[in-house]
């Protein structure tokens, strides 16, 4: 099997609630030495297309819209003609930064192919309504935004978010793959789904 995972990290901020704070966001690229789809297109177009290089985008995957995944989306689909896809129950975060630009809706279920792999979207809302997690089963991976970290859940704190959600979520949508799928996550390091299903519970206890 050709396919792999390519990752570039890039930096800017996050602003939502009245609120700025500088982050790293991780930006993935699935595919062969020919195609890619590129997963939460974020902070900087320029070093996104470094990493694409001469492969074709075939599509732009959005996790969720708050404004540190999506705000490199619409320059890189200018500049690879690729649509940028997003679940519509994120329309009121993405209209923030992109008032007048439409996007591609993403559904529950919803297959990409590229280099030869299936990517399925798994709606997994709670650290946003229309938040979706990316499966690729035969890389043994799931790209998980900022649904799922090294650790425990994405944050709920602000607004559009919702801890029991995520929850329910994680619990019956992620937990339930294979223990050996790799979670590369929106920020941070990466883990397994076998090294968070134990803590299940002591998220729940946390309530964070």
């Amino acid at each position: 099997m050709s396919a792999r995972v390519d990752h570039v990290v890039t930096s800017g901020t996050f602003s939502l609630d009245g609120g700025t704070w500088e982050v790293d966001n991780n930006v993935w690229l699935v595919g062969d030495d020919h195609e890619v789809v590129v997963i939460d297109a974020a902070h900087d177009p320029d070093e996104i297309l470094a990493a694409v290089g001469d492969r074709v985008v075939r599509a732009i995957i959005c996790t969720h819209a708050h404004d540190d995944h999506i705000n490199a989306a619409a320059d890189l689909a200018t500049a690879t003609d690729a649509l940028v896809h997003l679940h519509p129950a994120d329309d009121p975060l993405w209209r923030v930064l992109y008032p007048d630009a439409d996007y591609e809706p993403l559904h529950d279920g919803q297959q990409f192919e590229v280099g030869g792999v299936f990517l399925e979207v798994l709606h997994t809302p709670g650290h946003a309504p229309g938040a979706v997690c990316v499966y690729a089963p035969q890389l043994d991976a799931i790209f998980t935004g900022d649904t799922l970290f090294q650790g425990g859940p994405g944050a709920t704190g602000r607004s559009f978010s919702d801890f029991p959600t995520i929850i329910d979520s994680i619990s019956e949508r992620l937990l339930a793959l294979p223990v050996n799928t790799k979670v590369f996550t929106g920020h941070g390091d990466s883990t397994t789904i076998g090294a968070e299903a134990p803590h299940l519970d002591e998220w729940i206890a946390r309530g964070h």
